[in-house]
């Protein structure tokens, strides 16, 4: 093995650390599920693929979709209640039980199952990103 001269001696040149993700980097040595033919939904969630981005909208389109089922239920429950009214105008004591001890049951059990539902596909979700 020849002498090297100092002058001649290789240097190591770096630049500023660089933030990857770190299944990146297991992905590009080879120790990654993903490469062996078996992919993780949370992986494609994390790295923003065409994949991930479509498990996201579709959480986003269920949550969309029991939203406007309360949406729908609440109005037709509260819509008709000014046509009610105006056809009975002699009924004041009416109007006053009605929107204030009537319409609060529909309400809270309205809440409460938009709530479980809404929990319902948060833990469905979950449960499919984490392969359960």
């Amino acid at each position: 093995m020849p002498h090297q001269d100092p002058a001649e001696r290789r240097v190591v040149v770096t630049g500023p650390p660089r933030r990857t993700l770190p299944h990146a980097r297991l992905r590009s040595r080879g120790r990654y599920p993903h490469a062996s033919g078996y992919y993780r939904p949370r992986t494609e969630i994390d790295e923003q693929t065409t994949l991930g981005h479509t498990y996201v909208r579709s959480l986003m389109r269920t949550q969309l979709r029991a939203a406007l089922a309360v949406f729908a239920v609440l109005g037709l429950l509260i819509g008709p209640l000014p046509l009610v009214f105006a056809a009975m105008p002699d009924a004041r004591r009416l109007e006053w039980a009605v929107l204030g001890f009537c319409l609060y049951a529909p309400l809270v059990l309205l809440a409460l199952w938009y709530v479980r539902r809404a929990e319902r596909n948060e833990r469905d979700f979950v449960r499919l990103v984490e392969d359960r």
